[in-house]
């Protein structure tokens, strides 16, 4: 959907990308005809050929906190999903959780995530490097603080 080649952290998403067969929300709300407390993964992604929608929530949590993250976010955002399905009329909807913790340290889970979206198997280096420098800007910036 994007041809453009800027580095990940060049780059600002847009709320919404479209094309014929796909479309991709970016951290926005989705309307529902029910009331749902949680409506508003990171990326809601819907395949309008296969008519399969994903709900992608991205965290990243303290190393001790990983299991629990993955069972809250799933937990958290499958009533959306059935809506979803029920509203947009799709086959199917899945919640998929990115968790990787803030050491690097990465689950078994996030593996199979990542083959469910269709990334590259190694899509988790770049995860990895990018939560590790972000963990140690945010301990620069705190040992900065005057």
């Amino acid at each position: 959907m994007i041809d453009d080649k800027r580095p990940y952290y060049k780059y600002t998403p847009t709320n919404v990308l479209e094309n014929g067969n796909l479309k991709l929300y970016w951290n926005r709300s989705t309307l529902t005809d029910k009331t749902v407390t949680f409506n508003r993964p990171d990326v809601t992604f819907m395949n309008k050929k296969t008519k399969n929608s994903s709900l992608i929530d991205i965290a990243v949590p303290n190393t001790h906190n990983l299991a629990k993250t993955i069972t809250d976010k799933q937990n958290k955002y499958q009533e959306l999903a059935n809506e979803i399905c029920a509203m947009w009329q799709q086959k199917a909807a899945q919640v998929i959780p990115i968790v990787i913790s803030s050491t690097g340290v990465i689950p078994k889970s996030l593996s199979q995530s990542l083959t469910t979206l269709n990334l590259h198997p190694n899509t988790y280096i770049q995860l990895q490097k990018s939560v590790i420098l972000g963990t140690c800007l945010i301990a620069r910036n705190f040992s900065n603080y005057k």
